[in-house]
């Protein structure tokens, strides 16, 4: 099996979801969405397809136009029901492929360690009930008809939505791996001074909380692809 992951900056990368998808017996390719585009084939061929985070939003396609690319073969993906995983961005653009649309953030951003409020009992998100997440976004997903919604947070209603069982959307970083925190620091300087966060509170929040997010992380993922084999 493959799983094609397309990211957006380097090391906003599968994280902690590797080792159980390789364990799984998925080789995994990783593709820049802009530098090096999947063809619609390479979309549609692929047994598992994650598109991954990163520092843009669906509203900057002006600037990046490749992102109407990635938009079409997520929406021909999701169309035909193959089994796709969105985290933060890709969360984003799964939500506008099947119809939804994305709105900022009326508080400005959410950067930090959190819990998640879980819609419900039951879903792939019930191994984080009362495991912190790391929440880095500043745009709102309004969720596609037919969609269902599985947690939120004060000021974003939607942090994750399932549509079927085929195709899983994160807002929230479940798959992040405490060992790469430096590298997102650095890499998100900018991003993190302009929102005032705070590093030594990441950092606390990073050495609290990432070895178990690692192993719930690990559960959802491991739940969700069981869902997708039944």
């Amino acid at each position: 099996m493959n799983c094609l992951a397309v990211y957006h900056i380097a090391f906003e990368d599968l994280g902690t979801f590797a080792a159980p998808l390789r364990e799984r017996g998925y080789a995994i390719a990783y593709r820049h969405a802009g530098a090096a585009p999947p063809t619609m084939e390479e979309w549609l061929r692929a047994d598992l397809v994650v598109v991954l985070g990163g520092p843009l939003g669906v509203g900057d396609i002006a600037a990046y136009p490749w992102l109407h690319g990635e938009l079409a073969g997520l929406g021909e993906r999701l169309a035909r029901g193959l089994p796709t995983l969105g985290i933060c961005l890709g969360a984003q653009l799964m939500a506008v492929a099947l119809g939804g649309h994305v709105t900022p953030r009326p508080q400005g951003k959410e950067i930090g360690w959190g819990e998640l409020a879980l819609a419900a009992p039951g879903t792939v998100l019930d191994p984080l009930r009362g495991t912190p997440v790391l929440h880095w976004h500043g745009d709102n997903i309004v969720l596609p008809s037919g969609a269902q919604a599985l947690a939120a947070t004060a000021g974003t209603p939607c942090q994750a939505f399932a549509m079927g069982t085929h195709a899983l959307a994160l807002q929230c970083h479940v798959e992040f791996d405490g060992a790469a925190q430096e590298a997102w620091l650095a890499g998100h300087a900018i991003e993190l001074a302009h929102a005032g966060a705070d590093l030594a509170t990441l950092r606390a929040g990073t050495a609290r909380h990432a070895v178990d997010l690692a192993a719930a992380g690990a559960a959802v993922l491991e739940r969700w692809l069981d869902g997708l084999a039944a």
